[in-house]
């Protein structure tokens, strides 16, 4: 018996999201419980994320209604595909047997993309897997992934261990298959430089949970960091018209890290009338460090 549970929370920036609870029994009879899930509350886009042995259908309110049971449902495993950080192949195995063995998995499985990608990629598709460079084998395995066609493609650190080259190219191929295939790559990546320009809608997780989730535009657009000179030093509360969420002063140059469009904060800083003032972008790096700090960790002390 498989029972699921929903509880609408919000997070610390006052959006609701819903985290869905499964329980039940394993086939020793052992009881168990697991956060499957964790979802924006009423979001129109589908966005969710796979855990466990269930996979997230559709973002409504009622979350019981819309889990499907992954675990020895063959249709719906025709449409997931797994890129590990640690390549599984079969002991001296080659790519074109991993391909006919992936062929009786997939019934969508494409041998003509498996022949363009492999000539594309340089690679030997008749030579052992486990003589090739650990850059190779993640090579070959996204090769077999993009040749099953799958619905979803998950993909943890799939850009390590390749050169700048052939990481643009693996980017360029999975935008074609989002274009073409309306394929949806769910990216886990310690690297945030990596998935600024392929990523349209991040997550941070932290300790199990989620830091916060946003459409990367929108992300982007709404914090900023701001570098502004006046005669004297400025403190926290000078600055009570905007969100602060970090403050860093030397001398009279105040460096600020504020939430809210950058239309309001211009705004708020000509009011300020300093000597000198500058708003700046902020990478997915700097904003995950800035959302780090204001949970408590200290990254210089880390650091130094």
């Amino acid at each position: 018996i498989i029972k699921g549970t929903n509880k609408v929370k919000k997070d610390k920036n006052g959006e609701y999201y819903i985290t869905v609870t499964i329980r039940g029994k394993n086939e020793r009879g052992e009881r168990l419980a697991a956060v499957a899930f964790v979802l924006n509350y009423g979001r129109k886009k589908e966005y969710g994320l796979i855990r466990g042995s269930y996979f997230w259908t559709k973002a409504v309110k009622q979350a019981e209604d819309s889990i499907v049971p992954v675990y020895e449902n063959e249709a719906l495993k025709q449409k997931i595909f797994y890129i590990s950080d640690d390549q599984f192949y079969f002991p001296n195995s080659n790519m074109e047997e991993m391909a006919r063995y992936y062929a009786t998995i997939y019934q969508q499985f494409s041998f003509d993309k498996f022949e363009k990608l492999t000539q594309l990629f340089r690679l030997d598709k008749k030579r052992k897997l486990n003589t090739f460079s650990k850059g190779m084998q993640k090579q070959a395995h996204i090769i077999l992934a993009l040749s099953c066609q799958p619905d979803y493609l998950l993909c943890d650190e799939t850009f390590d261990g390749l050169d700048p080259v052939m990481r643009q190219a693996v980017k360029r191929l999975l935008a074609e298959a989002v274009l073409d295939q309306q394929l949806t790559p769910v990216i886990a990546s310690h690297n945030l430089r990596e998935l600024e320009d392929i990523c349209d809608h991040i997550g941070l997780l932290h300790q199990g949970g989620v830091i916060f989730e946003r459409e990367l535009d929108h992300l982007q657009s709404n914090i900023h960091k701001v570098q502004c000179a006046f005669t004297a030093p400025k403190q926290r509360q000078d600055f009570a018209d905007l969100d602060i969420v970090t403050m860093e002063q030397q001398g009279n140059l105040s460096i600020l890290v504020v939430r809210g469009d950058s239309q309001r904060t211009e705004a708020c800083m000509k009011a300020m009338q300093p000597l000198y003032y500058e708003l700046l972008p902020l990478t997915l790096e700097e904003i995950f460090i800035t959302e780090m700090e204001v949970l408590g960790y200290d990254i210089q002390q880390l650091i130094y």
